[in-house]
Parts: structure tokens; sequence; C-alpha cells
């Protein structure tokens, strides 16, 4: 392992375990989601079937947040050559730290800019055993309406491709409609192209009902849906593999 990517590993480390001390948490919460579409893209211009269970976890620190999730596949039916879809997990790290709390200060812009983060993120799992090191700044906007939008920039250190650039953004959106609660959240990733791939653009929004609201136990249980459009999926070009559009059914319940 190089030592840029170990220098990566120990910011990351450090920024998500702060000394006790220093440290105040907001908040940790913690979710387990059902996945299930038959529209998900697959390789050799194919469509397949797959149930996803994913784990998260999130939390909010005086210092900055993390973010991790795991994913585990479950592929359904076969592919053109008769093999069974195969299974996999897929998972990533994210911690970031606050630069007003880094630096002491209040580095908010008007009503439009709420902080400046420094941030990494660890892309583990997968079948090609991927373990990607990005490391870069980011921005936490103040969006009427929003619960939270932040936009991320990434130098990103790739296991099995070129090294290449990453833009993310994340958002969540509450809405209220009498007992009726909704919630629109999810992230859009784009990365830059490289001399053994293309660049790619993922829009992946969740569109969930409170189910638990209406039995006095808010912001428990969701069902909805997921939208995915990624084109270039894996950096492949449409000689390979079509953009993929998958609409999936969600269940997600927070404890």
């Amino acid at each position: 392992m190089s030592t840029m990517r170990k220098s990566l590993i120990a910011a990351c480390m450090a920024a998500a375990f702060v000394p006790a001390a220093h440290a105040e948490k907001y908040f940790s919460d913690s979710s387990i989601s059902v996945l299930y579409s038959d529209d998900y893209q697959a390789f050799g211009k194919q469509k397949r079937t797959d149930t996803y269970f994913t784990f998260e976890n999130a939390t909010g620190h005086n210092w900055g947040s993390t973010f991790f999730f795991i994913d585990r596949n479950q592929g359904h039916g076969k592919d053109s050559q008769g093999n069974d879809w195969g299974d996999d997990l897929y998972g990533e790290f994210a911690p970031d730290m606050n630069l007003s709390w880094a630096l002491g200060k209040d580095l908010s812009v008007g009503s439009v800019i709420k902080d400046f983060t420094l941030g990494g993120q660890y892309e583990f799992g997968g079948g090609t055993d991927v373990n990607n090191y990005m490391f870069g700044p980011g921005i936490v906007w103040n969006v009427p309406g929003m619960q939270y939008f932040k936009t991320s920039f990434y130098r990103v250190w790739n296991s099995e491709t070129d090294d290449d650039y990453q833009t993310t953004v994340v958002w969540g959106m509450p809405m209220e409609f009498g007992a009726t609660r909704i919630l629109f959240d999810g992230y859009i990733d784009w990365s830059s192209a490289a001399d053994d791939h293309e660049s790619e653009f993922h829009f992946n929004p969740q569109l969930k009902l409170d189910i638990g609201n209406y039995f006095n136990a808010p912001s428990v249980l969701y069902a909805g849906i997921e939208y995915s459009y990624w084109n270039n999926k894996y950096g492949l070009n449409e000689d390979v593999m079509d953009t993929e559009s998958a609409v999936s059914a969600l269940v997600k319940w927070h404890f």
C-alpha cells in the first residue's frame, strides 16, 4: 500500500475518532433497508433482478460527521451464459471534519454556506475486491426546505482502474402534509474519465413515506421507491453496458 493511501486512512480515522474531551455528539442513526428491482443493468446489455440488503449508520458531531453503509446484493436468475447471478458485498465509510470547528472560527458565508469540510471516503468490496480511497474538501449549504445539502470534491485513488476525480452531492428534504410525512433524499456522483474508463454519472434519489408517523412512531419505518440513473456504469461505455434506469421497491427501518 502506498504512503499516500496510508496517509489517507490515517486522516480518515483521525476525523472519525476525535478525542472524547473535544467531541460532542448530536445524533446517531442506524437503519436496515431492503430494495428489489428487475431493472438493474448488467454486463453485456442484460437486465438483472436483485434484492439488496443495506445497513447504514450516520452520526453528527460538533467536529463533523461519519457515514457508513454496507450492501449485500442477492441476484435472481441467470446470465446469458446460463450462470447464476453472483452475490457480493460492497461498502463505504466516509468521515468528514468541519473546518469551523478545526480552525476555531465561524466560516459560514451569509445565509448561503453553513460550513466548509475536509473529508475522506473508503470504498471496499464488490465483485472485483475494490479498495478505493478518496480525499478532498466539501461545502455544507443552507438551502431553504432542505434538512441538509452538501457537495464534496474528491481526488480518488482507485485499486482496479486509473485514478480520477469525483464530485458528490447529497441532500435530504422532508415534507409534511398533515399526518403524512415524506422524505426525499439521495445523492449524485460524477466521476471523471481516465485512460481505461469513461466518466460516470449516477443519480440515485429515494422518495419515502413515513409509515411510522401514522402510529405515533415517526422516522422509524419508511416505504417507498428508489430510482437509479447510471450512465457509463462502472466506467463502461454504452458499447458494453446500457445506461441503467431502474426503479426499486424500498422498505427502510431505523433503530
